[in-house]
């Protein structure tokens, strides 16, 4: 494979245990990875340089979507293969992504079938954002086959650069969450649409991208519950940031009782981050990023 037509884009912090997995998985599939290391403090980067790959260390946590773009201004490959570190490739993923794109060349992007545990088919079957198939009720849907979907998780996908880079990559204003909701939504919007794979298949770890660390949990609920308001506002959406704080600051409350640090990070997380894009906070200005 033309180490020039496609680089993997994997954007670590503190996800030393995670890449090597992610980074041998790419190798056999004879991916070259670009990893954008989010300042770890875990030596990340060291792992990653050790197997091979090519790191771009950033001197501050630029959060998901924004140290991706970064990685797509640098990467000078026709395809980006956007992973997370807790991806796992199957053999053979890659040259499926590669032939449906040819297959679809007006697709946005192109997702493989993602698998959680040995079995359990990830497919978000509506999105917040989509404008078209809005399955308000969300009703279970699992593709036999290559179809075309208003969402398909932002944890593993092969997309132009060009295209990604035309329609603004991932949107910067996110920190964390929604991202790849705002960005099928903006490809839809430009005629292009997400297109799931059948034939590749990428395991996910699910939220083992990082390690655990204090006040992870509530600094992860508080960009989902800003990241969620944010987008619905930017789509014209009714306002989500009421219904999060009336749902959670209870919770919250009530989570004090329990005297599990998990739950009350949780609750309080979603709630403080609500009430943070209701006082017209940003997420950027809460990581520093702002300046």
């Amino acid at each position: 494979m033309n180490p020039a037509r496609i680089e993997a884009l994997v954007v670590a912090h503190d996800s030393a245990k995670r890449l090597p997995a992610c980074l041998a998985a790419l190798a056999l599939e004879g991916v070259p990875a670009l990893v954008v290391d989010n300042a770890s403090r875990d030596g990340s980067a060291e792992v990653a340089e050790r197997l091979g790959a090519r790191v771009l260390r950033l001197p501050r946590n630029e959060g998901y979507g924004r140290a991706n773009n970064l990685g797509a201004r640098t990467s000078g490959a026709e395809f980006l293969l956007i992973a997370n570190p807790d991806i796992v490739l199957d053999p053979g993923t890659t040259a499926a992504l590669l032939a449906a794109a040819a297959r679809y060349p007006d697709a946005g992007l192109l997702a493989p079938r993602l698998l959680e545990g040995e079995t359990r088919l990830f497919f978000q079957s509506r999105s917040l954002l989509s404008a078209v198939l809005p399955n308000p009720k969300g009703v279970p849907c699992r593709p036999d086959g290559d179809v075309c979907a208003p969402f398909l998780s932002g944890a593993c996908f092969l997309i132009r650069r060009d295209l990604f880079l035309s329609v603004g990559g991932f949107d910067e204003k996110i920190f964390l969450f929604y991202e790849d909701d705002d960005l099928c939504r903006r490809l839809l919007d430009a005629g292009r649409a997400p297109v799931h794979v059948h034939h590749g298949t990428a395991r996910h770890g699910r939220g083992l991208s990082s390690a655990p660390a204090p006040g992870r949990v509530f600094r992860s609920r508080w960009h989902q519950a800003w990241s969620r308001a944010y987008v619905a506002s930017k789509y014209g959406l009714p306002g989500a940031a009421p219904g999060m704080l009336a749902l959670n600051a209870p919770k919250a409350l009530l989570s004090l009782l329990s005297f599990r640090r998990s739950v009350i990070e949780r609750y309080l997380g979603s709630a403080a981050g609500a009430l943070a894009f209701l006082r017209g906070r940003t997420a950027l200005g809460r990581e520093g990023l702002d300046g």
